[in-house]
């Protein structure tokens, strides 16, 4: 992820500032003019707008007032509350919104030196993998002397105005923010890894051990200075419609506290150290609140002590923020963003990650070679898109994959702002594969995202070791687009594009020869081996051999029937030459022959599974040994056709 930061429209806010400062005039934004197309493409605003400098709206401007906090912003006209409550979380997180309003002191008004202020400001968001400064003049759109978009609580603050108005110049104008995702808002503040979960499919609200699952996540994104919203699903005619239980269906509310609160009264409570899980929101409407169990007046409260009340800063009043108990917010809610600021730090106490992040497009082509636009699975041209390839070396591990399109939003002008329908798949690879893969064999599929028209798609898995590819795609065969991928593991993955297609020609070559077939040999399992110590077992593992090149699988303890799953691919100069399979067993002293077969590897060879019996070496290989192994062959003249 890169640190360093790009002028957006190659306007660059120091000189720009140094400019107006100098010819003593206010900065007037020439790629955000302030008139209707900087409003709106297709809805109007309810009125006539005048855009009016700050101090034409208030005596005593000032970028914040009394610091910054998640009660500072009010949804406007817009239907952005996405925005709003992703802006909301960002006030709570220093770290975060530091980077995002830069040099904050350095833009705040000055009324010791007004020469000093030239109407420009600028904030800096993460864009598609690149920090990016945004620079806007300080004209906000307003209808009778009222600013009719984001607003603060305070009629003289204007952070979250400008904030929004240089959001609105990132995507082309106001309207273009109706509607979205607030973890794709995060992402743009943080450049955190976003992680839509659904709490209604995965009904943790039946399940009190997934449910405290959940709340341990969540609890630990939220201390660690991530950012958490959530919302309730809504059909078209019950967007922002208010239930009796006070929430808004299709309305996005930021989480701003995840909290175990303490029961009881004094020390009784502290002995006792009986806790519930607890969660905070805010609506961005600033009113309007749940009214159930924990609502700010309800009885519950009368169970905590007046300490811990002081510490939760619990106001009864209609302001938008109120508690629930993490077991109501599990049935109530159906949506949560989970926006993970990942650690990618050398040193530190928290769990750190290796991240490796690519870019890439999927573009057509009419070679099949070259085309990288394939579709999903369901097409017969899923392995032309895109692959990257990683490897697990931990016995097993989790990984975190993120695939983000690139935002279309700047296109809702002209009617083409929709997202394109995106996933991808894990596929578990020989071990040995270094080209990319033509043919689905043996390949098994270890996971896939869902396929969905949002800006990103996110997966959490384990997986055991081996190689790995990664197939990222569009729904639809032959979409176009551009994608940026980021693959979070334990340790280096040495993750990679695969562009080659099959072995290159080199000047030496002549020399040494070139490939003449590939040969793709897959060991499942093998069954009944011999015992090999007194405690009648093995800790056996597989090698595949073909023309000094060879694969290994992990060792198998105590079992005599392992099951292998290991492959590998060759490139055979010499295909007269035939492929050796070895079973041995892992031995502190010195490692145990346990059988083998040899395989001629043609392309006569029949693809199905074989169960084979195990036999010696050498001038002895005649001779049957205990055990026998299944596993599949395929071989073809033709480089890509595996």
């Amino acid at each position: 992820m890169s640190s360093s930061v790009v002028p957006f429209k190659n306007q660059r806010y120091a000189d720009l500032k140094r400019e107006s400062i100098q010819r003593k005039i206010l900065f007037r934004d020439p790629e955000f003019p302030a008139d209707d197309s900087s409003l709106f493409y297709k809805e109007p605003p309810p009125g006539k707008v005048e855009w009016k400098r700050p101090w034409k709206i208030s005596s005593d401007p000032h970028l914040f007032v009394e610091g910054i906090n998640s009660h500072d912003l009010y949804q406007g006209e817009i239907g952005n509350c996405w925005f709003v409550a992703a802006s909301s979380c960002l006030a709570m997180m220093p770290h975060l919104w530091q980077k995002v309003i830069p040099d904050w002191q350095e833009q705040e008004w000055d009324p010791k030196h007004p020469e000093n202020y030239a109407g420009i400001f600028h904030f800096q968001f993460w864009v598609f993998g690149q920090w990016t400064d945004v620079v806007v003049d300080d004209r906000l759109p307003t209808i009778n002397g009222e600013l009719i978009y984001c607003q603060s609580n305070s009629k003289n603050e204007f952070w979250s105005a400008l904030l929004e108005k240089a959001y609105a110049k990132l995507y082309g104008c106001y309207e273009s923010l109706k509607g979205g995702n607030t973890g794709d808002a995060v992402v743009d503040f943080s450049g955190a890894v976003y992680e839509p979960i659904n709490l209604q499919e995965g009904a943790f609200y039946k399940d009190p051990e997934k449910q405290n699952t959940l709340f341990e996540n969540l609890l630990k994104v939220y201390e660690r200075g991530g950012i958490i919203s959530c919302s309730i699903k809504a059909e078209p005619h019950e967007l922002e419609f208010k239930m009796a239980n006070g929430l808004v269906k299709g309305h996005a509310y930021s989480v701003t506290a995840v909290k175990r609160i303490r029961l009881g009264h004094g020390l009784v409570a502290y002995f006792k150290n009986e806790t519930i899980p607890m969660i905070r929101m805010r609506n961005p409407w600033g009113r309007m609140e749940w009214n159930g169990s924990w609502s700010d007046s309800s009885e519950e409260w009368s169970k905590i002590g007046d300490t811990e009340r002081h510490n939760l800063g619990l106001t009864v009043e209609d302001d938008g923020e109120f508690w629930m108990s993490f077991e109501d917010w599990c049935k109530k809610f159906t949506d949560a963003d989970v926006c993970s600021i990942i650690n990618t730090s050398l040193v530190s106490i928290h769990k750190t990650w290796s991240e490796v992040l690519h870019f890439g497009s999927w573009t057509k082509h009419g070679d099949p070679l070259l085309n990288r636009c394939g579709g999903c699975g369901n097409n017969n041209t899923f392995l032309q898109n895109p692959q990257y390839m990683f490897d697990v070396t931990k016995e097993i591990e989790e990984v975190l994959i993120t695939l983000q399109q690139k935002d279309r939003r700047t296109f809702k002008k002209t009617g083409q702002g929709e997202n394109l329908s995106i996933g991808f798949s894990v596929l578990k690879v020989e071990l040995n594969r270094k080209y990319r893969i033509h043919r689905l064999l043996s390949q098994k599929s270890m996971e896939s995202s869902v396929f969905i028209n949002a800006r990103s798609v996110f997966v959490r898995c384990i997986l055991p070791q081996g190689r790995y590819i990664i197939i990222p795609s569009t729904f639809q065969a032959g979409e176009l687009g551009e994608f940026m991928l980021r693959i979070f593991t334990d340790v280096d993955s040495g993750c990679r594009e695969l562009t080659e297609d099959k072995p290159k020609v080199k000047c030496w070559t002549p020399l040494f020869g070139y490939p003449q077939a590939v040969t793709h040999v897959f060991v499942e399992k093998a069954e009944r081996l011999e015992n090999q110590d007194r405690t009648a077992g093995a800790d056996p593992y597989v090698i595949i051999s073909c023309e000094g090149k060879s694969v290994k699988s992990i060792v198998h303890k105590d079992t005599l029937n392992p099951q292998f799953d290991t492959s590998a691919v060759f490139y055979r100069k010499k295909p007269s030459k035939p492929i050796t399979v070895e079973v041995w067993n892992s031995n502190a002293v010195a490692d145990e022959f346990m059988g083998q077969v040899v395989l001629p590897g043609s392309p006569k060879d029949s693809q199905q599974k074989l169960k084979l019996q195990l036999r010696k070496r050498g001038s002895n290989m005649a001779d049957e040994m205990p055990g026998s192994i299944i596993l599949c062959i395929a071989t073809d003249t033709e480089l890509t056709a595996i």
